[in-house]
């Protein structure tokens, strides 16, 4: 697609519904397709709004190339049930202000994919299965055909709410960039702070490691983990995550190698009896 650019380095162009259309049937076919431990979400994440990508930028155009890769730095991960809320405020953004977006495009996904992946886990992964499956499943055990039905249309349910949101979300994110613009690095700035405080939340509720290594001093079994919890509740998982961070931080380091060095050391310092699963 060739076409003039505006000064923000768009070519002006306008979502439709087909676009929309076309990002759900992408989103809803194989948005997980992609998924890896290093960048998680990322490559999925891109692909489903890509054509509205070259349709905004241009395609093979420097603008493109830097939003692309933009969009894959340094990873993404949410719930499947509510990616496309980050999608549509993404695109309004992009669509709006070009490539002067990137930063906060980058703030609002740091800050929106944690909060989003709990309450669309939590919701559309455990809650919603748990009542309608129960009760589809107990209904067929009974011999009632309607137990099928109740799941299928549970099911189409989701999935009508997960392709209605990203019109919503759009329109919200164009009147974040036409009617609170003033107000826009505020927002960037709050959805960054809740994405670290969402961290160390993760961090304290998910990563389950202790010192279970007591050693005899003067005839005393001092214990090592009751020390550091009068420390700081929470120090060796917090210490843990603080070593992951400074080896990505290294020349040549990725998260696949990270997980390698992480894992390789649990291994080696269980075996020993200095670390154990809190």
């Amino acid at each position: 697609m060739t076409s003039s650019k505006l000064p923000n380095g768009t070519t002006g162009y306008k979502l439709t519904k087909a676009d929309f259309r076309q990002i759900n049937i992408r989103n809803l076919a194989a948005f997980q397709a992609g998924w890896n431990y290093e960048r998680m979400q990322h490559s999925g994440y891109l692909w489903i709004m890509l054509p509205q990508l070259i349709k905004i930028y241009g395609d093979g155009t420097p603008e493109l190339k830097e939003m692309a890769q933009a969009e894959c730095s340094p990873f993404f991960n949410t719930s499947n049930f509510f990616n496309t809320i980050v999608t549509g405020i993404d695109l309004a953004l992009q669509e709006q202000d070009g490539v002067a977006s990137k930063d906060a495009v980058a703030g609002l996904k740091t800050g929106l994919m944690g909060p989003l992946a709990s309450i669309g886990d939590s919701i559309f992964g455990s809650l919603l299965p748990t009542i309608f499956g129960a009760l589809a499943a107990n209904m067929a055990i009974a011999g009632n055909p309607l137990g099928i039905l109740i799941w299928v249309i549970a099911n189409i349910f989701v999935d009508w709410f997960r392709c209605k949101q990203t019109y919503i979300a759009y329109e919200q994110g164009t009147k974040l960039v036409t009617t609170m613009s003033d107000r826009l690095n505020s927002i960037t700035d709050a959805a960054c702070v809740m994405g670290v405080f969402m961290v160390g939340a993760l961090v304290s509720t998910n990563v389950g490691i202790v010192f279970s290594w007591t050693p005899e001093i003067g005839g005393v079994a001092v214990d090592v983990q009751n020390i550091c919890n009068m420390i700081l509740p929470k120090l060796v998982p917090a210490c843990l995550v603080g070593f992951v961070y400074w080896m990505l931080g290294k020349k040549g380091m990725t998260s696949t190698k990270a997980i390698f060095i992480v894992l390789i050391l649990a291994i080696a310092l269980g075996a020993l009896g200095i670390i154990s699963k809190g």
